[in-house]
């Protein structure tokens, strides 16, 4: 694993990190364990729901001369190979059932009850919305299909014709955007307001906070799973998490803030070098807009700007911000797909491992991020080969003969 040791690294202390901070004194809190227990009594009842695996990586551990690693695996999250499906269907879920109550004056109405058909009627009138640069889409466009409304996503100019393929296999209506991911949501932000369509966006802004909260509050189903499958006497010491527009990084951090409040592991927020928004946002200590195309291999963490919601949360509770090279996704999808114990995973989705062994190998950096011979790292795999023709280019062999 030389070669990372060689890879340009930016790393930078968060200045506004608190832990002397209760979760509980923050002004707004948008997301909580009682709403991670919600989201989580209604995905268990989804048919093909079941937790992803928690995988060991002891060998990696060994040559990084660390305790344990952990790398949660999300490759085949409810088929559509992405932790985003715990975001985006869930946000359908609930608007349905919403509009559907207010329609009919019924309560408690769970998936069952959409699946069945009885309100189809009322569920094809509505139409859900959202930009993605692929895999919030496709989640978005699935929980349409499923709960029977009408779905319109919006991709903007780098989005592969394969993760475009793959969403509109769900019956969404695709929409193409000049420019980048900030220009499709603004683009799919207008066109929600002006058709009077349901925005299911994952980026919040003002004014738009509610539901990028309930699609944020479907991804902590993934980390209590975590917690539910470690060892009670094994708790990590360190959690890496990939950041793209900040959520699933936000709520992994603000379940860690809730559930241990000072005592929660150090928490490392990874991004690409060349889309580093929340980098920049904790570099300057308020909201930062990047400009360009913020064009990078680890294409479903490309983002200009930071959900506000999510900079809420992580400004008190990350400890450490950190940006690599697209090199360091490629190699760590290279060497998970060793036969020694082949694990598939995409260019975004190994972003946090490989912020791990990036970090891992420079003596300097291990020192400041406290990683020693005792330490316990959980890392998240948020994708698996969510575009095929890609995956294969990279790693030189196809996802189905790993």
């Amino acid at each position: 694993m030389t070669p990372f040791a060689n890879l340009p690294v930016a790393c930078l202390r968060n200045p506004q990190a608190r832990r002397d901070l209760a979760y509980d004194d923050q002004p707004q809190q948008w997301l909580s364990l009682s709403g991670t227990a919600a989201a989580w009594a209604e995905l268990h009842q989804w048919s093909n729901y079941q937790p992803t695996p928690l995988r060991s990586l002891p060998e990696i551990a060994t040559d990084l001369d660390l305790d344990q690693i952990w790398y949660k695996d999300e490759s085949d999250r409810f088929g559509l190979g992405s932790f985003k499906a715990l975001g985006g269907a869930y946000a359908v879920f609930r608007q349905l059932v919403d509009y559907v109550q207010t329609a009919t004056g019924q309560t408690d109405l769970t998936a069952a009850d959409l699946l069945s058909g009885r309100y189809r009627e009322l569920t094809q009138a509505v139409t859900v919305t959202t930009a993605t640069d692929g895999n919030h889409g496709r989640s978005v466009a699935w929980g349409a299909q499923q709960f029977g409304c009408r779905c319109v996503i919006y991709l903007h100019a780098g989005v592969s014709a394969g993760r475009e393929a793959a969403i509109a296999a769900y019956g969404a209506e695709m929409v193409r955007v000049a420019g980048n991911y900030d220009d499709s949501v603004r683009q799919a932000a207008e066109d929600a307001q002006a058709h009077g369509w349901i925005l299911v966006s994952d980026t919040a802004h003002p004014g738009n906070t509610t539901i990028p909260s309930v699609v944020m509050q479907g991804y902590t189903v993934m980390v209590a799973e975590v917690f539910d499958q470690l060892p009670p006497d094994q708790l990590p010491t360190h959690v890496f998490v990939q950041a793209g527009v900040g959520g699933l990084a936000a709520a992994v951090c603000a379940y860690l803030w809730e559930r241990w409040g000072r005592d929660r592991p150090t928490t490392i927020v990874v991004e690409p070098d060349r889309a580093a928004c929340v980098y920049a946002t904790a570099q300057q200590g308020k909201l930062v807009t990047l400009e360009g195309d913020q064009d990078t291999l680890m294409a479903c963490l490309s983002s200009g700007h930071t959900s506000t919601i999510a900079w809420d949360i992580l400004r008190h509770s990350s400890d450490w911000f950190i940006t690599i090279p697209d090199e360091a996704a490629v190699l760590t999808m290279q060497h998970l797909a060793h036969p020694r114990s082949p694990i598939v995973g995409g260019e975004s989705g190994v972003a946090s491992l490989a912020g791990l062994l990036t970090v891992g190998q420079r003596s300097d950096l291990r020192q400041q991020l406290g990683l020693t011979t005792t330490s316990r790292v959980l890392t998240f795999g948020t994708e698996g080969a969510t575009d095929p023709e890609i995956y294969q280019k990279l790693i030189n062999r196809s996802a189905l003969h790993i």
